[in-house]
């Protein structure tokens, strides 16, 4: 079993992916928002092909398909963190513009290539190195006269015959979860006794101002984790998590920029923003003279008003609903009813929990951490997917 275990490569992993959904480097802010509101992926993959919509591999140069690398990602968080420039408040159409360029990160290496031969091990040993994504190309499986008739996705990138998926670090722990008996007994110590505590964290006080965590969510943006909301004696109240933010829509640029710490957890908590946020949302605007924001926001609000009044009618009149395009994802525009999100209460567990259990229960509530915290709730640290996976990567060494 253990020798089969180290035999795995990432094609394994590929099993049931869907094929990436894509962007060239020279699509804009705003042609990002289109296709990440109509995902189901909290993310979307960026090109450094300039392919416009109805590319067709089948005609391309060898040059066009070695130029086409995935460069990077982007996610609604990059988006919020962008329009909460003091520049881009006043004028948020106008950054909506922008090459999406301007929000891949700076940290080389996120997004890397592999081969669908690459080994489990070394598929770990890219991510303990810093990356986040591995894409990997899967073969089409379109026959070749179906795909002499198929129209070109203006979203999926597809070459020579093939797509392309990408691995991510859950996973690769939902994978190990998965022969988890073979590395008996470290499954069942300790998170303290593992020493896979991190006090490394990041947090900001309940009552400070949300738009002083803007550099703070960039930051655990890039290193999969959160911010923690804490009071004055350090008690972990809950968190900004950029997947919390990554299923809200950009308006939330709004919201960051005027609430306290402590009312953007409820503003993005799950079912929607309370009327109230809304208001104190707008006003604050107003006092601040950010009337390009305020323009946005509003137009938003009221065409998801007229929307969400729509659906519930619909709603009344049949129990089966359809799912809406960015199902699984809140939205002041969409119908809560037909949709599960997560909350801004933090996911945590204490040091005496067990590694195993800490795996279910970040997999569980798909994150990539969970929150370490005394029984009076006092912060301890936090836990990661990175952190895990260096324990298995030991052990897979002595397996090898």
């Amino acid at each position: 079993m253990a020798v089969s275990l180290l035999a795995r490569d990432v094609s394994d992993l590929c099993l049931g992916k869907p094929a990436l959904r894509s962007l060239s480097v020279t699509a804009t802010i705003a042609d990002a928002l289109e296709v990440l509101r109509n995902s189901d992926d909290n993310s979307v993959s960026v090109w450094g092909c300039n392919h416009k919509p109805g590319f067709d591999s089948r005609t391309a140069t060898s040059t066009d398909d070695d130029d086409c690398q995935c460069i990077g990602k982007i996610s609604m968080v990059d988006v919020i963190c962008y329009l909460c420039k003091e520049e881009n408040l006043k004028s948020p159409s106008a950054a909506l513009k922008a090459p999406v360029s301007v929000l891949l990160s700076e940290i080389h290496g996120l997004v890397k290539h592999v081969e669908p031969s690459c080994s489990l091990l070394e598929a770990i040993d890219l991510i303990l190195k810093g990356a986040q994504n591995l894409v990997v190309p899967i073969k089409s499986r379109l026959g070749s006269r179906r795909k002499q008739y198929q129209k070109p996705s203006s979203t999926t990138t597809i070459h020579g015959g093939c797509e392309f998926c990408w691995i991510t670090q859950e996973d690769v722990i939902r994978f190990l979860l998965s022969s988890i008996g073979l590395f008996s007994p470290i499954p069942a110590l300790s998170i303290e006794s593992l020493g896979i505590i991190s006090t490394d964290v990041i947090t900001i006080d309940y009552h400070s101002p949300a738009s002083t965590a803007a550099p703070a969510i960039s930051r655990s943006l890039a290193e999969q984790t959160s911010v923690a909301v804490v009071d004055s004696d350090g008690t972990l109240i809950g968190e900004i998590s950029p997947y919390t933010l990554a299923c809200c829509d950009e308006t939330v640029a709004a919201a960051l920029t005027t609430l306290s710490a402590g009312d953007l957890m409820a503003y993005i908590d799950c079912g929607g923003p309370p009327e109230d946020l809304v208001r104190v949302v707008t006003v604050r605007l107003k006092e601040r003279d950010l009337n390009g924001m305020l323009d946005h926001f509003t137009n938003c609000s009221l065409s998801s008003t007229t929307f969400s009044s729509s659906s519930s009618d619909e709603e009344s009149v049949t129990a089966r609903v359809s799912p809406s395009p960015r199902a699984g994802r809140y939205s002041r525009s969409m119908s809560y009813s037909a949709r599960m999100v997560r909350r801004a209460e933090a996911i945590v567990c204490h040091p005496k929990s067990s590694l195993v259990a800490v795996m279910i229960q970040a997999i569980a509530h798909r994150v990539s951490y969970v929150w370490v915290i005394e029984e009076d709730y006092s912060l301890v640290g936090i836990v990661t997917f990175s952190d895990m996976l260096r324990v298995f990567r030991e052990h897979l060494e002595t397996m090898a």
